[in-house]
């Protein structure tokens, strides 16, 4: 057997042919429309704005979202979203696909609370590609203790007036709306509320942040002083945004183990790859006991993570919400991905030290992935709290 991205992937119970032809498709997507142009996107900094109306035709922007709202419909289930993942992984350049799939934690929250006016507007703009929406939780002062956010929404005549900053905010730069979580009422999960914010408001700001990874996606902090919300621009109802932000977090955490486990794939792959053929003292890497070792154990974490997402995936498509387990998936996922991005480095050596390889992308987006979407310590500790130990 050789350790391929494909071989690497244990077959799934709960996918069918529909889900082989979704995968067809978006790999001929990402053959065709990105594969060619990672390391020019990566030193820019963007990917371009028509690669979204290029993924719009190809129906990947809009997959599981009504056709009303501009989707591609609701009968596509979490393994087409997990298909998607993972052959948005196989890139190797994480930021391209979390700039061009920001919409998949920006839009939901709109999709499930929001008014028909705001999922009629807001879903067609960003499903046809022409603007973008991103989540705004985090703030300087509170990451993942959402509870403790500071940002401050006040009534103001048919509307609120906004106050603070939201930061680490992927596509915050080149986006035209925020799902932003502010604070309406007192403190604690009590108070939190969700609006929409337009960011070509007066008031708002925005400071780009360079990062060690996900170059081809903006990052930004964005400041809001004395900045106008209007009134119909609450997404649900008032000082009950905190359980949204946890639901939405749920599928967030899905996602991203998925592109952790598919990434661990590549580097297992790309490292079986340079087995083969490198050679050190008269024989191949492959014929070294301790290159076949960590082969061996890179294929062991991966298949062992990927049937936890299937399992777990399966559990959320059929109305679950396994909170602790999938809070421990995310940790299992992004683990293996940094002892597969590690291995992988040291059985390149050299060659996978040099920027373009998709091993160096990948091993310097490990942390994002570790700390995105809640980081370890949180995620255990709230696994912990959901066993009650």
């Amino acid at each position: 057997m050789t350790l391929t991205f494909d071989s690497l992937r244990p077959p799934c119970p709960h996918m069918d042919d529909t889900h082989a032809e979704w995968r067809r498709s978006v790999r001929g997507f990402v053959d065709k429309e990105i594969m060619p142009f990672v390391d020019e996107w990566e030193e820019a900094g963007r990917i371009p704005r028509d690669l979204f109306k290029k993924a719009k035709t190809a129906g990947l922007l809009g997959i599981g979202y009504p056709t009303e709202y501009g989707g591609e419909g609701t009968e596509f289930d979490r393994f087409h979203g997990i298909v998607t993942s993972e052959e948005l992984a196989r890139i190797g350049a994480g930021g391209i696909s979390s700039a061009l799939m920001i919409h998949g934690i920006g839009l939901p929250p709109i999709m499930a609370l929001g008014s028909e006016e705001m999922k009629t507007e807001i879903g067609r703009a960003v499903l046809s590609g022409e603007k973008q929406i991103s989540l705004g939780i985090t703030e300087p002062s509170a990451g993942s203790d959402v509870a403790q956010l500071k940002t401050k929404a006040v009534k103001d005549g048919n509307g609120w007036r906004v106050n603070g900053s939201k930061t680490y905010i992927t596509g915050g730069m080149t986006s035209k709306w925020l799902t932003t979580a502010v604070r309406t009422g007192g403190e604690g999960m009590g108070g939190i509320s969700l609006l929409l914010i337009d960011l070509e408001s007066d008031g708002v700001s925005r400071t780009e942040l360079p990062k060690q990874g996900w170059w081809a996606s903006d990052t930004a902090t964005i400041h809001f002083d004395d900045v106008f919300v209007p009134a119909e621009n609450l997404i649900g109802e008032q000082d009950k945004g905190f359980y949204g932000i946890m639901a939405n977090f749920n599928g967030e955490r899905l996602g991203m183990a998925a592109q952790a486990a598919a990434s661990a794939r590549v580097c297992a792959e790309e490292a079986a790859a340079w087995a083969q053929e490198r050679k050190t003292f008269g024989k191949r890497l492959a014929d070294h006991q301790v290159i076949r070792h960590k082969l061996a154990s890179m294929a062991q974490r991966i298949w062992a993570t990927t049937t936890m997402l299937d399992t777990y995936a399966w559990h959320v498509q059929n109305g679950n919400t396994p909170v602790a387990e999938l809070a421990m998936l995310k940790v299992q996922a992004t683990e293996t991905l940094e002892f597969c991005a590690r291995e992988a480095m040291q059985i390149l050596g050299g060659a996978g030290f040099i920027r373009g390889h998709r091993v160096e992308r990948i091993y310097r987006e490990v942390r994002v992935m570790a700390i995105g979407g809640g980081s370890e310590e949180i995620m255990r500790d709230l696994a912990a709290r959901q066993l009650s130990v």
